[in-house]
């Protein structure tokens, strides 16, 4: 696939609720995304919308987004797929729910959790055994980019996930540097840009140039278009800015 085929499709802008949401809270940012997009259409034509809420909130968000534009996924998935997991949410859970996406590998599960790219490849898979796409987050922490070890870390992280297969081409990869996760701080596009290419490489080195990276870590509508603009940046992963409709659909149509 040729960059100017690949960059004419579809943008990705995926929310991250994060541990974030009410009933309450939820039915007021749902249903302003629903206002905006159904009465503007044209504006997202060519924007794949979608939102992971937390996992109580699955119910509510399938109700409200079901029949619309608006796509919808879960923040994780579990390693096991039934059992004695006390507090895990295997993937048949979500297919329950209609889940089309599930964030893989986010640096605070992998903080927070010890995750390793082993398992996040696992979970990976087995999203993609039931028909849904995974997100598959990377990225480096501030010491790690200081010490110029970030094109190294990235190729660590997904070499796991690169030995999918086949499967490979059906999966999507968010690059999200830790520094830059909730501290306000964003990679210049230059420097996205310049990580996005090295992903970009490594994919088709695997024959699946096709798949699209979404860029994380203090998006807001003010940084996007310039993010956009870079050729291997093909949507956002966003954070804190999705939990407004008014400042995730502006990041949207950047």
């Amino acid at each position: 696939m040729s960059d100017e085929i690949r960059k004419s499709t579809s943008r990705l802008v995926v929310g991250n609720w994060k541990m974030n949401g009410s009933l309450a809270l939820n039915q007021t940012l749902l249903a302003g995304l629903l206002e905006k997009t159904k009465a503007t259409p044209e504006k997202y034509a060519t924007v794949q919308l979608a939102v992971c809420p937390s996992f109580p909130y699955l119910a509510q968000v399938q109700q409200a987004l079901s029949g619309s534009s608006i796509s919808w996924g879960a923040q994780d998935i579990s390693l096991y797929t039934e059992g004695a997991y006390t507090g895990e949410v295997s993937v048949g859970m979500l297919m329950d729910f209609a889940c089309q996406w599930a964030i893989v590998g986010h640096s605070e599960r992998r903080s927070y959790h010890g995750e390793t790219s082993q398992q996040v490849a696992e979970k990976a898979r087995l999203a993609l055994s039931q028909g849904m796409t995974p997100i598959v987050c990377i990225g480096e922490s501030l010491e790690q980019r200081q010490e110029g070890n970030t094109l190294a870390i990235i190729e660590q992280q997904l070499k796991p996930v690169l030995a999918l297969g086949e499967q490979l081409k059906n999966i999507v990869v968010a690059y999200e540097p830790v520094w830059a996760i909730g501290t306000g701080l964003t990679a210049t596009p230059e420097q996205a840009q310049e990580v996005h290419a090295f992903i970009r490489e490594l994919l088709r080195q695997q024959q699946a140039p096709q798949v699209q990276i979404l860029y994380g870590g203090s998006v807001k509508s003010a940084n996007a278009a310039s993010l956009f603009a870079m050729q291997d940046i093909d949507g956002a992963l966003v954070g804190g800015a999705a939990l407004d409709a008014d400042e995730f659909l502006a990041i949207a149509i950047a």
